[in-house]
């Protein structure tokens, strides 16, 4: 069986555990030291996935912003951003979207079995399309990009996609970052969605680390033996 990557969970959200809010505008959960964090942690991965609902609601580029940052990846013969990954059922993704078209980082789209030839004619000219199955499993998903040299993987969402890889005992690490307010509407998107978490009240996760990052918290998970504390 192909090794899966190291994988990491990072999340921004609100007092009450969502992730955004129903406004289309988007929510602004992190301050700037936290974007720079997360920067950090992004340039020390070897890939980036999030989910296809992350790209068409936050269209985002998910590079590596610090010039410092990206001149070390290139001196350790690497590209100055990690690989951009999605995944997605129905293919409703714009070939235009900054995913595709920002920076020069490999691009792979994980679709469902019955979707790739859709997906090749859409997508194939910006992002190399693979067939995750059908369902898309995360499992086959991770050991792909494993047997494909990522050692280490960042999960940005969203919700669907972090309890994917939780439910499934995927992760070795979750980062999550609080920050000091409410959102108070149960239609905004949540961190995660039901489902049977291998941690529970019989398996508590382990407290790694507690940092105060300005006004947020940051609150760092060992998720797995694998978990790198540095």
């Amino acid at each position: 069986m192909p090794d899966r990557p190291y994988t990491l969970l990072s999340c921004a959200l609100s007092i009450d555990g969502y992730l955004g809010s129903v406004t289309p505008r988007r929510l602004e959960l992190s301050n700037d030291a936290d974007f720079d964090r997360v920067d950090a942690v992004r340039a020390s991965c070897d890939a980036i996935l999030v989910g296809a609902a992350t790209v068409r609601t936050d269209n985002p580029r998910l590079l590596v912003r610090s010039q410092a940052r990206r001149d070390e990846r290139t001196a350790r013969g690497l590209a100055p951003s990690p690989i951009k990954v999605t995944v997605t059922e129905r293919v409703e993704l714009d070939a235009c979207a900054d995913f595709f078209t920002a920076g020069d980082a490999e691009k792979f789209v994980y679709c469902s079995s019955h979707r790739v030839g859709d997906a090749r004619s859409r997508l194939g000219p910006v992002a190399t399309v693979v067939d995750g199955g059908r369902p898309v499993e995360m499992r086959r998903i991770s050991e792909d990009l494993g047997a494909r040299g990522v050692q280490r993987l960042m999960v940005e969402g969203g919700g669907k996609v972090h309890t994917q890889f939780l439910t499934g005992n995927l992760a070795d690490e979750l980062q999550l970052v609080v920050a000091p307010f409410f959102v108070g509407d149960s239609r905004a998107p949540r961190f995660v969605h039901d489902g049977r978490f291998p941690w529970n009240p019989d398996r508590r996760a382990t407290l790694a680390e507690v940092r105060q990052i300005g006004d947020m918290v940051l609150l760092r998970y060992a998720l797995s033996p694998r978990f790198e504390t540095a």
